[in-house]
């Protein structure tokens, strides 16, 4: 099986969305539904972004232990893993 960064970004983004929505159910409403509903989504995206990063060959040791991070994890280790879209954005950025 191999995991392109596609899904590692897809799982990623809905890691960080389910932590959302888990941290404000629980400060507002604390919905019983919303927790039952998000809580198992969280934790699915958050398995499929340390395991997937971990199995990615290109991935040094420092992105792996980025992954383990709750939340935000899966979106620092694909910057770490794709350096050259950040510089090549920045670069555009830059340009007149």
């Amino acid at each position: 099986m191999t995991v392109n960064l596609r899904h590692l970004r897809i799982a990623a983004q809905g890691e960080l969305i389910s932590l959302i929505i888990l941290l404000t159910n629980l400060a507002t409403a604390h919905l019983k539904p919303i927790s039952s509903l998000m809580g198992p989504t969280h934790g699915c995206a958050y398995l499929f972004v340390v395991v997937a990063t971990w199995r990615l060959k290109q991935a040094t040791p420092v992105t792996k232990a980025t992954a383990v991070i709750p939340g935000i994890g899966g979106l620092l280790a694909l910057r770490r893993l794709r350096p050259d879209i950040v510089d090549q954005r920045s670069e555009d950025a830059i340009r007149p």
